[in-house]
């Protein structure tokens, strides 16, 4: 009887042994194939420097161009590919292990590159990292790789020495989350087939040199810098109303800025705390950044996101400034602003209109 037992045991093992050899070789036949034959959607990769077989097999498995970054590792040993190059690359999930082996064979771009024409929509008030999003979306340029460069030092300094009146203060700045933060300026742009990610970048900040250029003078004259100007104006951006209020909510900041007052913007606790809407409570207002202006007097480290050229028209022409505002509010319901000297004037207004 025990022998019947040892002997059924071991046939069901032997069975189940045949079954997952099977299932496996069907498996490592099938991820030989191309993961979907009828799928052309372009993904760029980025092999760094010094990867093996098995961590390129593991970034392609990831980024759903192969089926299994195991089986590719196996299949390259066997075919005795090697010397696969460090860049970017444009692969597609219809691509053979084969073909993929060899464009790796061949090397990439040094930096990331489109591989067809579209168009990138960077919204007025958008943030780095909501345009970072945005370039994920509908580029082959990945979020990271954008964050990466608009905080590029040397990429910056590169830029500098062709727009010195735009990026000399952005430089000086001290603190600042992305260098480039509200020099992208809100427009769309073609990404043209082979455009490399410097090359979008310098499109966005080329366009906010030419936008500028004309106020150049003004902004000497305001004795604030190029930096200052684009963070007011950030902040103005997202306060919405209409260019008259813009310009007297403009008026009420420089006020404050002027008695080392600070700003209280909600705005700019939102960028602290890395949300871009939000109800704020106390201990968010109470947030430990140089960006929160609601416990650091002054302009803070700099944007909060691309301002558009009516925000800073606002800030270089501001309005009331002799009335003396020091506080705004809105009506919840018609969304007129009211505006105070005092603070007792300013609560008076807040009970009276925001219900």
């Amino acid at each position: 009887m025990g022998k019947k037992i040892i002997i059924w045991v071991i046939g069901i093992l032997v069975a189940l042994a045949l079954v997952v050899g099977f299932l496996g070789y069907r498996y490592f036949q099938k991820s030989l194939k191309p993961l979907n034959p009828k799928d052309d959607t372009v993904t760029q990769i980025h092999i760094p420097l010094g990867a093996s077989n098995k961590q390129i097999g593991s970034i392609l498995q990831n980024k759903g161009i192969v089926r299994s970054g195991m089986v590719f590792d196996y299949y390259v040993k066997s075919s005795n590919m090697s010397n696969f190059r460090a860049g970017y690359y444009q692969l597609k999930p219809s691509m053979s292990l084969k073909t993929i082996a060899k464009d790796l064979q061949k090397g990439g771009s040094d930096e990331p590159i489109q591989s067809s024409t579209g168009k990138l929509l960077v919204r007025e008030g958008a943030n780095v990292d909501q345009i970072a999003q945005q370039i994920e979306d509908t580029t082959d340029f990945s979020a990271s790789d954008f964050k990466k460069l608009v905080n590029n030092r040397a990429f910056v300094k590169k830029l500098a020495t062709r727009y010195p009146q735009l990026l000399t203060s952005a430089l000086k700045a001290k603190d600042v989350r992305y260098l480039l933060e509200g020099y992208l300026y809100p427009a769309t742009y073609e990404v043209k087939k082979n455009t490399s990610l410097q090359e979008l970048v310098d499109q966005m900040v080329a366009q906010t040199n030419f936008v500028l250029k004309p106020y150049y003078s003004k902004i000497k004259k305001s004795k604030m810098t190029v930096q200052e100007v684009l963070t007011l104006a950030s902040l103005i951006e997202r306060e919405g109303a209409d260019q008259t209020e813009r310009r007297r909510m403009a008026g009420v900041f420089l006020n404050r800025i002027d008695i080392s007052m600070p700003i209280q913007s909600d705005i700019s606790v939102l960028y602290a705390i890395h949300k871009n809407s939000k109800t704020l409570t106390t201990k968010d207002l109470k947030v430990d950044s140089p960006y929160n202006l609601y416990v650091n007097a002054g302009y803070g480290p700099g944007p909060f996101d691309s301002p558009s050229i009516s925000a800073i028209k606002a800030v270089l022409n501001p309005l009331d400034r002799k009335k003396d505002y020091l506080y705004f509010v809105a009506n919840t319901k018609t969304q007129k602003i009211y505006y105070a000297k005092t603070y007792e004037q300013h609560q008076a207004n807040v009970a009276k209109y925001m219900e």
